[in-house]
């Protein structure tokens, strides 16, 4: 009988391990619900009980500013409370494995929130966890990430359908996701590349079904060739001319430090800069993940001038992460 109840529990359970773990209707209504929790917070109504009597648990395998902080902010003021641990500090690092983890920490709390290298550690954890899994960060995915990005999209722009979002760059863990949610909202997308820089092809092979069915669409344009430095030229140029939206991220992420004199050399020509800037629509808005690393991926007066809307993309993780909790936890 108890058998029974769990594996009950465990089909209904909801995880967020990758953007397409959302239906077109449910990636909206985190969207409309984090823009009236945004609202409230302005308003002075930060504290609701929602989730009062609720725990999150956050296991951080790699450092963490925005997503640790957004996370216990998020579940505290939904009346909830927060348990953040590395993983060093966990018997995981002394080699327990995950599927007796997630077992225990399943009759301990409510939902766990994991970044973590491999996409697989994640997947892993969900398979054997009876609670609501959540990625805050894979090699793969950070599906977190796009809610934000998308938020901070339809506010600045009013819409997502019709606009050219141009991403520049590493098409990294954060392209991927975004190119998944911009297929779930019908939106068009285009990767502007080096060779050997291209998103993840399973991530293209979903987006690209998807989006015979939302009517959006993912466009690759890749220059140059790795390793050669060069490729941030023409093709560039014509990617970004008239974009709404520039998207970017760091061109060496954790774990790729190793390769970081080479990755350099390779997307030197992708930064986003003045000139580049200007080729975009005169009202576009530039987006970054965060951190942001000067000179590199992004120039300061990019990042602090008038088109810039990457802080209040990082504000919004907060908005779009309660939305997410009240979804998983609530439901």
């Amino acid at each position: 009988m108890q058998e029974a109840e769990s594996q009950e529990t465990k089909r209904r359970k909801r995880d967020f391990i990758s953007i397409f773990d959302l239906s077109t209707a449910e990636l909206e209504r985190i969207l409309s619900e984090a823009e009236a929790l945004k609202r409230e917070r302005r308003e002075g109504r930060r504290i609701r009980e929602d989730l009062a009597g609720k725990t999150l648990t956050l296991i951080f395998e790699k450092p963490s500013t925005r997503t640790r902080i957004s996370f216990e902010v998020a579940m505290r003021e939904l009346g909830g409370s927060v348990i953040p641990l590395s993983w060093k500090e966990m018997q995981l690092g002394r080699g327990e494995r995950i599927k007796e983890t997630a077992k225990v920490l399943s009759s301990y709390v409510d939902a766990v929130c994991i970044r973590a290298f491999k996409h697989e550690t994640v997947e892993e954890f969900a398979i054997h966890a009876t609670i609501p899994t959540i990625n805050a960060l894979t090699d793969r995915e950070h599906p977190c990430q796009t809610l934000a990005d998308l938020l901070t999209i339809i506010e600045r722009k009013g819409r997502i359908k019709g606009l050219k979002i141009v991403w520049v760059g590493d098409a990294t863990n954060v392209c991927n996701s975004l190119i998944g949610g911009c297929a779930l909202l019908g939106a068009e997308i285009c990767v502007a590349c080096p060779k050997g820089y291209e998103p993840d092809a399973e991530i293209l092979r979903k987006a690209l079904a998807i989006c015979e069915q939302t009517g959006g669409n993912v466009e690759l344009c890749v220059g140059g060739s790795e390793g050669s430095g060069s490729g941030g030229g023409s093709e560039l140029r014509n990617a970004v001319k008239d974009a709404d939206v520039l998207c970017t991220d760091v061109w060496v992420s954790m774990g790729e430090e190793s390769e970081a004199e080479k990755r350099r050399r390779d997307l030197h020509a992708y930064r986003i800069d003045g000139e580049i800037l200007s080729l975009a629509a005169d009202d576009a808005i530039v987006l970054h993940c965060m951190p942001v690393h000067i000179g590199e991926e992004l120039t300061e007066d990019v990042l602090y001038g008038e088109h810039s809307a990457v802080f209040e993309q990082a504000e919004n993780r907060l908005h779009t992460q309660k939305a997410l909790l009240l979804k998983l936890l609530s439901e």
